[in-house]
């Protein structure tokens, strides 16, 4: 089973083509804030993280994600449900 430690590089590589500047990320990026991505990218971000892990992220869900590691530790939540 995916490990929180290992969740975090894979969408760290998800966010490259959302991240022009090549800012460092790490757990604690803020997404939107930080890689200034608008509501559409986020979106379609979440859609590429779905299918890389098989799936659903709820849109009341995505409203309370804001940093990759709480991002991480959700897909980690229910990857251990499934």
């Amino acid at each position: 089973m995916n490990q929180i430690a290992d969740i975090v590089p894979i969408l760290v590589e998800l966010l490259k083509p959302y991240n022009p500047e090549n800012k460092t990320l790490n757990a604690e990026t803020d997404i939107p804030a930080e890689l200034n991505i608008d509501s559409v990218g986020v979106l379609d971000f979440i859609m590429e993280v779905e299918d890389k892990y098989d799936i659903e992220i709820p849109m009341n869900a995505v409203a309370n994600i804001r940093t990759i590691g709480e991002l991480a530790n959700y897909v980690f939540d229910k990857l251990s449900k499934a």
